[in-house]
């Protein structure tokens, strides 16, 4: 991902636990989780207010026609 090995994550692992104690560690994780959720949910609905998917279904089809119109004419 980062070009982080096990040694290296073993070793940032060592630090947090060190640094933040045991009992606050599962609580750090559940906020990163929780925050990273919500990201993901605000992406998916801008792409939804901007009518991006996936590249299916009716953007598809209307960037599909778009193309048609533009070399017919």
């Amino acid at each position: 991902m980062f070009g982080l090995g096990t040694q290296e994550l073993l070793v940032i692992l060592i630090i947090a636990l060190f640094l933040f104690g045991g009992k606050k560690l599962p609580e750090i994780g559940a906020g990163l989780g929780k925050g990273l959720r919500a990201f993901k949910k605000g992406l998916s609905e801008i792409d939804e207010d901007t009518g991006k998917d996936t590249g299916t279904g009716k953007r598809a089809e209307i960037e599909e026609a778009s193309r048609e119109k533009t070399t017919v004419s």
